[in-house]
Order: structure tokens, then sequence, then C-alpha cells
């Protein structure tokens, strides 16, 4: 074991374990704030680390929130900085919706990442994403996003399913992403919240930013959050023995963070299956009048949220090109269920 006195000095942590000695002037400081600005990675990463038992204090597993006094001995048991992302082909099937020598705009499915990224393990991070997909089925894509996000113009959530479009070319993606950045491309989702909306059809205008205590978390509660606009139609609404339901379609001017699924939240309306923002993780049902049994509890193992239309300028013609793509059969199936009272069992 390195033993180290961690004084204003950047240290990076291999696959060794080192010991640290906070200095007296770090007393008060939080653990994972004062580990965080030491080994040049981030609080969320420390967190981690914290919560697997890899880093102690005094020899013992401690809180991230724990306070430093600036005489404890420290002891990081595992490596601070992930190895680097890597880019892999992967022969994973393709719902291609569109495709020529430009782009291709594929139907992704719900559960898949765009782009590695976070995850426990190498695996984790680097596999089973859209991007190892399209590398291996067409081999040659844009590098104006960087090594690890070829062709990628635009994200969509994991657990969001639906349409997105990748460029073949630096040319397209160039002309791609000045049509998103100027608000040229239109977007619609469908989504399923909870609840009756009072208004048919409304605008949210609400900034979005990081919430401050959930990392993982966007939020519209605090000032100076990044523009961000979404309208909404209602398609109709349900009553059911699992509560109320409105089923809606969305477009949106600007693309920020988990956008939708925050705007709704602070409307009092959750997307159906996102528990990140206050939906619930299963839906229980109550008997209604004239019914002789409860129907059982319902869940989603997925955001109730299909990007279902997208409609832009093809970046060599100028062409309108304009997709869309159904519901997938689980969140019809689910739909139906909610809306008929049918029972698993026999839908």
């Amino acid at each position: 074991m390195r033993f180290v006195l961690a004084l204003a000095v950047t240290i990076l942590v291999d696959e060794s374990p080192i010991a640290l000695i906070p200095p007296a002037y770090a007393a008060g400081q939080r653990l994972d704030q004062f580990l965080a600005s030491r080994l040049e990675v981030s609080r969320a990463r420390i967190q981690e680390l914290i919560a697997e038992e890899k880093i102690l204090v005094n020899d013992s597993p401690a809180k991230s929130s724990f306070k430093l006094r600036g005489d404890e001995h420290i002891t990081i048991l595992g490596p601070a900085a992930r190895p680097p992302l890597r880019v892999i082909a992967e022969e994973i099937p393709l719902d291609i919706v569109y495709e020529d020598d430009d782009l291709a705009v594929i139907n992704k499915p719900a559960g898949m990442m765009v782009h590695a990224g976070a995850g426990a393990t190498d695996d984790d991070r680097n596999r089973g994403t859209l991007v190892n997909a399209l590398l291996h089925h067409f081999r040659t894509l844009s590098a104006v996003g960087g090594e690890t996000r070829p062709g990628i113009v635009h994200r969509l959530d994991k657990d969001t399913s639906g349409l997105i479009v990748v460029a073949k070319n630096d040319d397209s993606h160039r002309k791609l992403a000045e049509q998103f950045s100027g608000r040229e491309v239109k977007k619609k989702y469908l989504a399923l919240v909870h609840g009756w909306l009072k208004q048919d059809s409304a605008t949210i205008s609400a900034g979005i930013s990081r919430d401050r205590v959930r990392r993982t978390r966007m939020t519209t509660r605090h000032g100076g959050g990044r523009e961000a606009i979404s309208h909404y139609n209602v398609l109709r609404r349900a009553a059911s023995p699992y509560g109320k339901f409105t089923l809606i379609e969305i477009k949106i001017d600007t693309g920020r963070t988990h956008q939708i699924r925050v705007h709704m939240s602070s409307l009092g309306h959750p997307v159906v299956g996102d528990t990140l923002y206050g939906a619930p993780r299963e839906l229980r049902a109550t008997r209604l009048r004239g019914q002789l049994s409860t129907p059982p509890a319902l869940s989603l193992s997925r955001n109730f949220l299909h990007s279902s239309e997208l409609e832009l300028a093809h970046p060599r013609t100028s062409k309108k090109l304009a997709l869309k793509s159904p519901l997938p059969p689980e969140l019809g199936t689910f739909l139906a269920r909610i809306e008929k009272s049918v029972p698993p069992n026999t839908a």
C-alpha cells in the first residue's frame, strides 16, 4: 500500500490501494467532497466506491456525509478512475425505419442505452448500446460526436423507445446538428401519465437543471436552468380500477435531459413507469362497482414514453423526411389493460 499525505496536490489512483491523511484545513468537509477534489474523479464515482465499502476511514466503512476532523486515515481499496470507454461492434438486431447513404433512422427499443456510459462493470458500460449495434451494421459512421459516440446526433433516454436519427458521414452530421440546434426538427412523443390533466392542451416552459441533492435527477425547481419548452395535447383519458390516466402527444422545442419526464412530473402527472420522477413501481387496483373481484396489480418495467414521429430536412437534398413509429407491443398491451381493465392472464 502506498501512503500519501493529502496536501493540496492532486492524486490519481490506480489498481493498488492508497492511504491518505487529510490536512487540518480539511476539517469539517464531507468525505465525498474532499476525495473528489483530490482524486480528479466525480463525486458520484466517490459515492459509488463508498457504497461498495472500498473507501475506509480508520479501517472502517464510512458514509459519504462523514465530516472529517483532519487526522483520519483514509484507505482507498479500489481504482477511483474508471477504465476509458470503448467502442465495440456487436451483432445486435436493429429496427431500421429509413436508410440511405447519408443517414439512418432507427426505432430504438426501451432498455438500450444510446452510447457507452454509466455502469458498475466494464461490460455494463460498454456493451449492448445502440452505438455497438450501429458499428456492426453500418461499419462507418460520422466522427463529429467523438470516438465513443459515432453517428449520434441526438439521444433518447435508456427506457424511452422510438425514433432516433443517425449520421453516416461528417457533413450529414453537421447539417443535422444545425437543424436540431435551430429547432427545425419536429419531434413528437406519446406518453401515458398518471391522473387527468386539467387542460386539453398546454405549453410547459420551465427551465431544467440538475437536482442538487439527487444528482441522477433533473428538476424545474431551481432558477437559472436551461430553457425547456414542451407542448402537449390530450388524446384521451381513462378511469380504471388502477386510477386515472391521460394519454398525451407531446411536441418538444428543446431537447434537455429527461425533459418530458421532468415537465410532466412538475405538473404532478409523472409518466407511468417513471419511478425516478414519482411514478409508483406497481399499480394496485380497487374493486369498482359491478366488479366481482379486484383486478391483479400491474407494473411496467420501462417508462411509458415513446418517440413516435420525426420530421426533418434531408441533409443532402433538403427534401422533407417524415417518419412514424407506432406504440411498441408492451405499451399497447399495457394501455389496453388500463382502458379495458383486463387482467394480465386474460389479455
